[in-house]
């Protein structure tokens, strides 16, 4: 029996949420190779798969249109720029054990992307969405004042993927598309930095173990795989399913944190990320109210 369009999205989109929430688990295993190294493997691997997706589907002529248009190609140079920098902070965060603030700075990335919709679109905000923006805000400073310093990991994360999906908002290139110019861009300088490691035998790949190399491949595969999930899951489900569904990768990264690597939880984080999650339950619940209209 065909299973229906909707269960294979809500199949496929949970499969790449999941795989982003335990992620964390992955690059702990990499955790003897330093970040920027890991980043730059992350865009090699991911470009050859991406590359030969694309080849395989006969799209290229797709990513030569997008290189040849000034203003896609503009924009594009801007959101990779954006995603490696979200991809290197994450990645050091986990591997330097603040697993708990990446959590906390994807649980707040919707927020931050209502507040960029207010101060760059000019969009309004509803009530339910200022109150909701207060609150996270409130959470955010209860954190700051308990250990003296803002969560800046935590701010990175959500405002660097925030302002990502801000400007690909504006270009007109799929998720697979779209990482393949990205990768394709960053590609060479990933490849010049990986052999310049090899010469002077800084590299981890082919010296630490077998294991060791074939995690570094497959990190291609951890980051085009549950892209495709995704874009499947959200050409299949409405957009408030997919807003609920999202909260499912900081929650893991949540659990990660507190169950599995131990890291500290104190009082603070406990208020915060109470305020983070009344925010939230706001935010969706508006959102839903929202879509509902529009549909009615």
């Amino acid at each position: 029996m065909e299973a229906s369009p909707t269960r294979t999205g809500v199949l496929a989109a949970t499969a790449a949420y999941l795989t982003w929430g335990f992620a964390p688990v992955y690059w702990k295993l990499l955790q003897e190779v330093p970040a920027l190294e890991l980043v730059a493997h992350r865009v090699l691997w991911s470009f050859v798969l991406v590359i030969a997706w694309l080849a395989a589907s006969r799209r290229l002529a797709e990513l030569r249109t997008a290189w040849a248009n000034s203003a896609t190609r503009t924009r594009l140079l801007a959101t990779t720029v954006l995603i490696a920098v979200n991809w290197g902070l994450f990645i050091w965060a986990v591997n330097s054990g603040h697993i708990l603030q990446a959590s906390l700075g994807y649980y707040i990335n919707p927020l931050v992307s209502v507040l960029l919709g207010l101060l760059v679109l000019r969009e309004r905000l509803s009530r339910a969405q200022g109150v909701a923006v207060a609150l996270a805000s409130l959470g955010v400073a209860v954190l700051a004042l308990s250990v003296g310093s803002l969560p800046w990991v935590s701010l990175a994360l959500a405002g660097s993927f925030g302002l990502y999906g801000l400007l690909r908002k504006t270009v007109h290139a799929g998720p697979v598309l779209g990482l393949a110019f990205e990768t394709s861009l960053l590609a060479p300088l990933a490849l010049a930095w990986l052999v310049a490691l090899g010469l002077e035998g800084r590299g981890a790949l082919g010296r630490i173990s077998t294991t060791t190399d074939l995690l570094l491949v497959f990190t291609g595969v951890l980051t085009a795989v549950p892209l495709l999930l995704f874009t499947t899951g959200a050409r299949r489900l409405p957009l408030n399913l997919i807003g609920l569904l999202q909260y499912l990768t900081p929650t893991c990264h949540f659990a990660l944190a507190v169950a599995v690597y131990h890291e500290p939880f104190s009082s603070a984080h406990a208020v915060t990320f109470a305020l983070i999650w009344a925010a939230l339950a706001l935010y969706t619940a508006d959102a839903r109210r929202r879509i509902a209209r529009r549909r009615g």
